[in-house]
């Protein structure tokens, strides 16, 4: 690569990111909570938009922060948006997603139902980040959530689990770490690659007939890893890779959720494909 080029990528980069932080508050801002945009039952979903979405958050996250950024994108383009909190531990405020994961899929089948039944529409597209990505293909494939749902979109899903970048694999040599991670935050245990919970929900395919799936995926995320991981097989997938559509993107594992607008317009794409426009580097002022 010639020196030049050495100079130029990075600093495109630096801008790129600036401009994500930059290019949100125009939106965010009016929306700082869910009453002055998201989360409002009064919304109908219009022609253009005709099933609300659902925002389900990742670990540690909650139906607020984790969607400060994309939220208002999505309400600011004429959608009927909504989050919950699920996976809450007994004494821990705000930090949620760390419950038993099939108890937390059936606190968002109880949510869809409310806003299905607050809006009129018969289905539900469903938009996560994280654990949040992954979780509601337990609901699609064992609590009946197909019948609801149109589309699933995961940001950074951790669908096969994580490694954590390998240091899942040292809980066997600290006694007792394994049962203390399983009994003080069982959330956390499930998405051990190779946990019962993950064994059991990739067990006999990734996907169920009338969803579609998309993941959208870094290549420097660090907490689900290997990133590849996320990807899956099976009709009606698209796997995206953020560093395809646009190579100089750096958002790691946290900024994809929070504010990477490049990742927010191919999340867009998905929930309307019909109306879907190339997502480039320049989709970040979009």
């Amino acid at each position: 690569m010639l020196p030049w080029k050495r100079v130029l990528r990075p600093l495109a980069a630096m801008l790129l990111a600036f401009a994500a932080v930059t290019a949100a508050p125009a939106t965010a801002g009016a929306a700082a909570a869910p009453s002055s945009g998201w989360n409002n039952y009064s919304c109908k979903p219009s022609a253009a938009h005709p099933r609300p979405v659902v925002l389900v958050h990742g670990t540690f996250g909650n139906a607020v922060d984790n969607w400060l950024g994309f939220a208002p994108y999505l309400v600011h383009r004429g959608y009927c948006v909504y989050s919950l909190d699920y996976g809450q531990l007994p004494g821990v405020p705000f930090f949620h997603g760390l419950g038993p994961i099939d108890k937390s899929a059936e606190q968002l089948d109880t949510f869809v139902d409310k806003v299905l039944a607050a809006t009129g529409a018969s289905e539900a597209d469903l938009v996560g980040h994280s654990q949040g990505g992954m979780m509601p293909r337990y609901y699609l494939k064992f609590l009946g959530g197909a019948e609801k749902v149109n589309a699933l979109v995961g940001l950074a899903p951790d669908n096969h689990g994580t490694t954590l970048l390998g240091l899942t694999k040292l809980l066997p040599y600290f006694p007792g770490a394994e049962d203390l991670l399983s009994s003080a935050t069982p959330g956390l245990a499930d998405q051990v690659a190779g946990s019962p919970f993950l064994t059991k929900l990739n067990q006999g395919g990734d996907t169920v007939p009338g969803v579609s799936y998309t993941v959208i995926a870094t290549k420097y995320d660090q907490v689900v890893t290997p990133y590849r991981s996320q990807f899956l097989e099976g009709s009606g997938v698209r796997n995206v890779l953020l560093q395809d559509l646009c190579p100089v993107d750096i958002s790691e594992h946290v900024a994809i959720g929070l504010m990477d607008r490049i990742a927010f317009h191919e999340a867009a794409n998905a929930l309307d494909p019909a109306h879907a426009k190339r997502t480039t580097c320049a989709s970040v002022f979009a």
